[in-house]
């Protein structure tokens, strides 16, 4: 079942005199409990495609449809709403406050839902017992290896329960041993009916992946798919080649 629908997306931007079109008739759909991975070089439109389907912005003109609900022309507090309810983030650069300890970065994303701070504690800790850092949840950002931050980003991000997660170049400040660890724990989050967007560049990264979207100059690049190895299990069925605007 699609759990995200794209039909006929596009996305311009005016820079003076001229239309800039970063997204140019995208059609796409996006099944729960997916582990995929968008692709492409710099000014591909992967950035853009996934602020659109992560509620940070919206469509010129298009249909995009998240859990059944059409946000295509939703308000920024509508947008915000679904963000909150329905998507978690992670990022590269982590985004970790430094002056909080693991416990309180957390539980931040509740803070602004108005959870109470009974419940907000409880689900921060079993998400930081999800990512196994219990024996870091008073220790601040300051105190932890690279890895370890991105294990509390991603905490962080599932902590509202979201039913999807992107993650934007997560392994691209970690070395390769650390980075296949983070793999690793998105596959299990995937298995576990989370569906599971990873942004990148890294063709290495995105042949590991059951689905892979490239992008090239504000569409999809036709029939390309990953090649699943033996040792990475696959979360759903393969899809057909993506059409680009059809």
């Amino acid at each position: 079942m699609a759990l995200v629908e794209l039909h006929d997306i596009r996305k311009t931007y005016r820079v003076g005199d001229q239309e800039i079109a970063a997204l140019d008739g995208i059609t796409l759909s996006i099944d729960a409990g997916e582990f995929l991975a968008i692709i492409g070089p710099s000014g591909s439109g992967k950035s853009t495609l996934m602020h659109l389907l992560g509620c940070l912005d919206s469509p010129t003109s298009g249909s995009l449809v998240i859990d059944g609900v059409d946000v295509s022309r939703a308000s920024s507090n509508q947008l915000a709403a679904m963000r909150n309810a329905k998507i978690g983030f992670v990022f590269q650069s982590f985004n970790l406050l430094p002056k909080f300890d693991v416990l309180r970065n957390v539980e931040l994303p509740m803070v602004y839902a108005g959870v109470p701070a009974k419940v907000r504690r409880e689900r921060a800790m079993a998400a930081i017992e999800r990512v196994d850092l219990l024996h870091r949840v008073h220790n601040t950002p300051l105190q932890l290896s690279g890895g370890q931050c991105q294990r509390v980003a991603i905490a962080r991000a599932i902590v509202n329960d979201p039913k999807i997660v992107f993650a934007d170049e997560p392994t691209g400040n970690l070395d390769s041993h650390t980075g296949e660890a983070i793999l690793t724990l998105f596959r299990e989050l995937a298995e576990s009916g989370r569906t599971i967007v990873i942004v990148t560049h890294d063709n290495g990264i995105a042949a590991r992946l059951p689905r892979r979207i490239e992008m090239r100059d504000g569409r999809i690049r036709v029939g390309v798919e990953a090649a699943v190895s033996a040792t990475t299990p696959l979360i759903s069925p393969a899809h057909p080649g993506e059409e680009a605007g059809a």
